[in-house]
């Protein structure tokens, strides 16, 4: 699949100086939906051109910052249509008929035993991990989770992902020559495969750090309980 798109994405890059941003917007939004396929291909690329000053601004530094703006936006609104169809449709008719939609029970039933252990912090969390970044806002949407909160963590682990990923293509842009949108993509995911190992413990620790300070602000801004009068 992801040779597949490879080939058909690099026949449209040279549309990336007009329509790059929408671009964007538009492959991470079905990356991130029910029709899912390896963000890497989309954002290491979109780095890559921006260090060459390829995309809207002719800015490298404003083009790899409107391509994490963007891909943000897109990961967002491709994680609202999950979380608002499996709202509206519920289990039932997503175990039934789920697997039409690249969503067969075990994915199903995986996702909700997620978000069933660990809530609000796996919207995060799992924006980060490949085998389950689309599918977690499928239990989101079907427990009705408030759209802050989801929006909030989903937003969170979304744009964290996807500057990681525009960084690479990035680094690729500045420190090489030209390669092509194969080589690109696959030096790319080799060195996120490479630096996984580090970066998602860190995250994970960092999110694990926030909820515990979080809780210690609330404990000590709880306003006290009222006298009881005699």
């Amino acid at each position: 699949m992801t040779e597949a798109l490879i080939r058909y994405l690099e026949t449209i890059v040279v549309h990336a100086p007009t329509w790059g941003l929408l671009l964007i917007v538009l492959f991470m939004t079905i990356e991130s939906s029910f029709i899912p396929f390896p963000s890497e291909v989309v954002m290491i690329p979109a780095g890559f051109i921006a260090a060459r000053g390829g995309l809207t601004f002719g800015d490298p530094q404003a083009d790899a910052a409107a391509a994490v703006v963007a891909g943000t936006v897109g990961s967002l609104i491709g994680a609202y249509i999950n979380y608002y169809l499996s709202s509206w449709v519920g289990v039932p008719f997503l175990e039934r008929y789920g697997k039409y939609f690249f969503l067969p029970p075990p994915k199903l039933h995986r996702a909700e035993q997620v978000f069933r252990q660990y809530g609000a912090g796996a919207t995060f969390v799992c924006r980060l991990l490949p085998a389950i970044r689309q599918l977690i806002s499928i239990p989101a949407g079907v427990s009705r989770m408030p759209l802050r909160t989801f929006t909030l963590w989903t937003g969170l682990g979304a744009g964290i992902w996807v500057t990681v990923l525009t960084i690479i293509g990035y680094s690729l842009g500045v420190h090489t020559a030209e390669m092509s949108y194969a080589d690109l993509v696959h030096t790319g995911k080799d060195v996120v495969s490479e630096h996984s190992r580090w970066l998602i413990p860190a995250l994970l620790l960092g999110f694990a750090g926030y909820v515990y300070v979080s809780k210690k602000i609330m404990a000590t801004t709880a306003p006290a309980s009222p006298a009881v009068r005699e």
